[in-house]
């Protein structure tokens, strides 16, 4: 048991130190990605903007935390389209893969940013919001895992894909980049 432990807990550091991100198509150090995402996310604080989160189950969790320690904590507007009547009330009248893409056609101006996070990276209803993000002008990060070639991986202007087959590890590191992001933007400094 105790090898197993020690073999998991590694998992996390392995993962985070071998996260891969891309900057509009381009491969990046994870330092690097996070001063962009940093730098998009203050721009669209500073313009009054929004950030909006998406995710299903556990990276449904991380969207609800995150969007309210961002307007929470740094004043920027966020939120999380996890409400359950909302989800309820779109998978019942149009059907779970629209469920995240309605209320980001509602919702979503040019300017603001979605965050969809998704450990598998092919979750239908994820891709959907992320397209109907690009229709709207809006900038978009991705959090992703599990396959490197998942479509959602490459989706956005700001891409993160944690290289693990655990959700738990998965899930963890896409909690770190979100705090590392919103910590960094509290720090005050980039680069």
């Amino acid at each position: 048991m105790e090898q197993f432990i020690q073999k998991h807990i590694l998992g996390f550091s392995e993962a985070v130190n071998n996260t891969v991100v891309s900057v509009n198509g381009n491969e990046v150090s994870l330092c690097t990605g996070l001063n962009h995402a940093v730098g998009a996310i203050k721009l669209a604080g500073a313009t009054g903007k929004a950030l909006y989160f998406i995710g299903n189950g556990g990276s449904a969790s991380i969207t609800s935390h995150m969007s309210v320690d961002f307007w929470k904590t740094a004043g920027i507007k966020a939120l999380a389209f996890t409400d359950p009547s909302l989800l309820t009330c779109i998978s019942n009248d149009c059907g779970y893969p629209q469920v995240f893409q309605k209320p980001v056609e509602m919702f979503m101006s040019e300017g603001d940013i979605l965050i969809a996070i998704s450990s598998s990276g092919r979750s239908e209803n994820i891709l959907n919001g992320v397209k109907a993000a690009r229709s709207k002008g809006a900038g978009v990060i991705t959090m992703s895992g599990f396959d490197k070639g998942n479509p959602l991986s490459s989706m956005g202007d700001i891409n993160f894909y944690v290289p693990s087959c655990h959700y738990g590890i998965v899930e963890v590191n896409h909690s770190l980049i979100c705090h590392c992001i919103l910590d960094t933007i509290m720090e005050g400094t980039i680069g």
